[in-house]
């Protein structure tokens, strides 16, 4: 069992229930799924293999390129044209890249103003600005991967309201910028 889960099953859970007094495990809100993506504007070839590859190298999960589900005139973007790149990280994949981002990411960050938070429902997402290349792995190759688009890095839980997925981010000791 990875460390993160061990606390997630042997802290977090008996924090939720003597602060929200569930009467049903299940009801208990817990990490669904981890999405990282990175959006482009101007498609090659190229830059679709090298963020194929950064993705590679950030999760060690192969990404797949997502397609544009409607056309938009005003921007003359077409249906089904390529629109980026993403991976979905469920299980196993998605503690490792968890402890990852705990334990490595964000300890390197320095200025956290640069770092946009988002709250929706039961979701919560970082994006990484093009110029933070925080990662190890793509610092080596800094010469292919300075120019990669904006990571976006969403994480999917079960939360069912806002307080409960704030009080799971703070027990996870996730940051919030100012």
């Amino acid at each position: 069992m990875h460390f993160i889960k061990h606390y997630y099953n042997e802290i977090i859970k008996y924090d939720f229930i003597n602060k929200f007094h569930y009467t049903n495990l299940n009801e208990l809100p817990k990490l669904k799924k981890i999405i990282l993506n990175f959006g482009c504007q101007n498609f090659t070839i190229q830059k679709f293999a090298i963020i194929l590859l950064a993705l590679e190298l950030i999760s060690a999960k192969k990404g797949s390129i997502t397609l544009n589900k409607r056309a938009n005139v005003f921007l003359k973007i077409q249906k089904g044209s390529p629109s980026g790149c993403q991976v979905i990280l469920t299980k196993g994949m998605m503690y490792e890249f968890l402890s990852k981002l705990l334990v490595e990411i964000f300890p390197r960050i320095k200025n956290f103003s640069a770092l946009k938070l988002r709250i929706i429902d039961h979701t919560f997402s970082y994006t990484f600005l093009s110029n933070m290349i925080i990662l190890t792995e793509l610092q080596e190759y800094y010469p292919i991967f300075n120019n990669l688009p904006v990571l976006n890095l969403t994480i999917i839980t079960t939360a069912k309201n806002q307080e409960e997925l704030l009080f799971l981010m703070k027990s996870f000791q996730f940051p919030f910028p100012e």
